[in-house]
């Protein structure tokens, strides 16, 4: 790598002339300052980090003795709780407490609703989450299965499925804003009407009379054509609905109204990635990361996009302009209010070393770069703003306990000086992702009580850390069943417990993980009402489409109400959060072994394939029976760790797995045949770099600490771009 001396750093040359040319000018800190504060947190902070990830071990070590062939011990949770106090993996919890965070954006911190995850490292998709704020209900019931599958011999617009669709979204309407009489289906013309100076909201029904709506606050804001109104906005639980008029459309025109699509407020936030569905091994990508991430801060972010043969720029939206009912000016937010996820403290990078030469913590450059390019937001020097407050979102991933928690927020105490940011600017979302900070949870929070404005759960990291926990004391359950395991309910309702005992609600999030099937829109709008019902303020969706279905949840569940609901009942119980999923004496037949190591054998298959051939972090990925599922390294984890879990008890041998990932290699093979980028696996195997990616993730899995995918895919990542002649130079 070509690097430049910088403040006793080795720093990659591109990575420099990033900072200093392009994020740097406007910011008001000089390149020396930026440069001289990173060397002075490596140095303070990088000893600690070391520390924290030998205690990990340690942990691990110790329970791995004290459970090894004995998982009795471990299903006496009373004794499991007792030993992992006097360990220190369980720490004693303090007294009652409440968050105080300040400054945080009414999307976070008031408002509940849908939540995106994408990769900050391809342009398009950055863009498309960053705008999936307003999303059209018309095109997303209309495109998806909702109403069944679309025919696909129709090139053209079926009226009679479009009519299907205004039926649908108008008996949406009706149950969450409502008329005084009659339903939005028999509304014939929509106007604006005079009260004591202030416009109203009034309809005609096709019976000839009028109505407005059952609660006339729901009424916010207009838009006008000319005299008559071109857009009537709605708000229902702090969303906005906008009803688009336009009798002269070709959908207006086959509405009684004039009414041509229904746009509802969909994700109200988004995680911009820098973690796990991105795949940024050298110096060469995470420029890309970051300066994606800049192009969003500053608001000048653009992508080519190029559809039917045509070509167009993709920008930020702008904000809508609207009128109130008292005709006063007034906008809605154009975009989802944007995090950045930076990486966990295991990861290393060489993109900085330091005075010995030495990796550094890739956190800390993260950190470092990530604040500093959003100080254009801050300062208002771009063209559009994230934060209305003058916060900074980051979300920390893969922490362990509250003393990583509190050492985390001493990294961004230290990079808030270095980077002239007030106290206090940069808030933390925590991710309840590993099993420590779970039982730990409540003294993670006030670790970071000033600060923390998100907590979620992430079932599929979780089970991975789960697995890797109880390794040494006996084989677990087939992956199908863990989703029914005790821990799994206890967990869930834990997070939320937690999160309402310390008061989050009113400052910050309390999140669900993401649907995995993206494709299947109408499980997902049939089930995912449950993650508000259970008190949540966001959840997960694997497209700005179905943060628009999901958006209907939260207009028919008052999260707000539900949460002052669920703060009644008893915690979870801890007993229930440590109870792991065993075998136990169940002997599982040749069958069952056989299907369970081959779905997790394809799993594997198929999302390394992307990310180690092709550098695709995250995306639809095929399952054993071709249903696309929205795989990133969370998933890599759970069936890595499952299939070493059991290699190490004897529920597989090595061979059995080698014949079954050369079986599975051959039908990942066949499902991307139709990729011209795609290098097959079969038949030689031996010289396939992501085959040897798939059998290091399982046969390094048990002493891999934590059972992180990472290491093994940056590895062979970078084993890759070399014989592409890819990587940097």
């Amino acid at each position: 790598m070509d690097y430049a001396e910088v403040s006793d750093l080795q720093v990659a040359a591109n990575i420099k002339d990033l900072v200093n040319n392009d994020i740097l000018p406007g910011t008001g800190v000089s390149p020396e300052q930026f440069w001289d504060s990173l060397a002075s947190i490596i140095e303070t902070f990088a000893p600690d980090n070391q520390r924290l990830l030998a205690e990990r071990d340690r942990i691990q070590k110790e329970i791995d003795e004290w459970t090894v062939g004995n998982e009795a011990r471990l299903l006496d949770t009373s004794g499991q709780k007792a030993f992992l106090e006097s360990i220190g993996y369980i720490v004693e919890e303090g007294g009652p407490f409440q968050v105080d965070v300040r400054n945080v954006d009414d999307e976070i911190a008031a408002v509940a609703g849908p939540q995106l995850v994408v990769p900050v490292q391809i342009a398009r998709y950055a863009l498309n989450a960053a705008n999936a704020r307003w999303g059209s209900l018309y095109d997303a019931v209309y495109g998806t299965d909702i109403l069944g599958p679309l025919d696909p011999e129709m090139k053209e617009y079926d009226p009679a499925r479009g009519a299907q669709v205004v039926a649908y979204v108008k008996a949406f309407l009706d149950r969450v804003v409502p008329l005084a009489r009659g339903s939005h289906a028999q509304v014939t013309r929509v106007e604006l009407v005079d009260d004591d100076g202030r416009r109203s909201l009034q309809v005609t029904l096709d019976d000839g009379t009028t109505t407005r709506l059952a609660d006339a606050s729901q009424f916010t804001g207009y838009r006008l054509q000319g005299d008559a109104p071109a857009e009537i906005i709605l708000q229902n639980n702090g969303l906005h609905i906008r009803v688009l008029i336009d009798p002269e459309s070709p959908i207006g025109q086959a509405d009684p109204a004039g009414i041509k699509d229904v746009i509802l407020e969909s994700a109200l936030t988004t995680i911009q990635d820098f973690e796990d569905s991105v795949a940024a091994v050298d110096a060469r990508d995470k420029e890309l990361v970051y300066r994606n991430w800049l192009g969003l801060m500053n608001g000048g972010l653009e992508a080519e996009i190029e559809k039917q043969g045509r070509t167009r720029t993709r920008r930020l939206n702008p904000d809508i302009e609207y009128f109130t009912p008292s005709r006063e000016r007034a906008s809605l937010h154009g975009r989802s209010v944007l995090f950045v996820r930076t990486v966990g403290i295991h990861m290393y990078t060489d993109c900085v070393l330091d005075r010995d030469g030495n990796q550094t913590p890739e956190g800390f450059l993260d950190t470092m770069v990530s604040c500093l390019a959003a100080r254009h937001d801050l300062l208002g020097t771009g063209k559009l703003a994230n934060s209305r407050y003058g916060s900074i979102y980051v979300v920390k991933p893969k922490l362990h306990g509250p003393e990583e928690v509190s050492f985390t927020v001493a990294l961004f105490e230290a990079v808030e000086k270095a980077l002239q940011l007030d106290p206090g600017t940069i808030k933390i979302g925590i991710m309840d992702e590993e099993r420590r900070t779970t039982v730990n949870l409540k003294e993670c929070i006030r670790a970071a009580r000033s600060r923390v404005v998100f907590i979620n759960t992430g079932f599929l990291d979780r089970t991975g850390d789960e697995i890797h926990t109880v390794m040494k004391a006996g084989a677990v359950v087939p992956k199908p069943e863990i989703k029914d395991a005790a821990w799994i309910a206890a967990y869930e309702n834990w997070n939320v417990d937690i999160g309402i005992e310390t008061g989050l609600p009113g400052h910050g999030q309390i999140g669900k993980g993401m649907w995995p099937m993206p494709d299947s829109m109408k499980a997902m709008v049939e089930t995912k009402s449950a993650h508000p019902e259970a008190g949540a303020s966001t959840a997960w969706v694997p497209s700005p489409t179905a943060a628009t279905l999901h958006a209907m949840h939260y207009h028919e569940v008052a999260v707000a109400d539900r949460q002052r609901q669920l703060a009644s009942r008893p915690r979870a119980d801890i007993h229930d959060l440590l109870t792991p999923p065993l075998l136990g004496d169940r002997k599982l037949d040749a069958s069952e072994i056989k299907k369970e190591l081959d779905n997790n054998a394809q799993g594997i298959l198929g999302y390394v394939v992307r990310w180690v051939g092709q550098g695709i972090g995250c995306s639809k990925v095929p399952d054993i029976n071709d249903v696309n599922l929205m795989e990133d390294r969370a998933t890599l984890r759970i069936s890595s760790q499952h299939i070493a879990n059991w290699l190490e008890h004897g529920i597989v041998t090595r061979d059995q797995v080698v014949d079954t990932m050369k079986r599975m290699a051959e039908i990942v093979d066949q499902q991307n045949a139709g990729d011209p980028a795609y290098q097959a696996m079969a038949p030689d195997f031996d010289n396939s770099i992501e085959f040897k990616a798939a059998l290091d993730l399982v046969f390094h899995g048990a002493t891999e600490p934590n059972g992180y995918t990472e290491r093994v895919l940056h590895a062979r990542r970078l084993e890759k771009k070399q014989q592409a002649g890819q990587a940097s130079a």
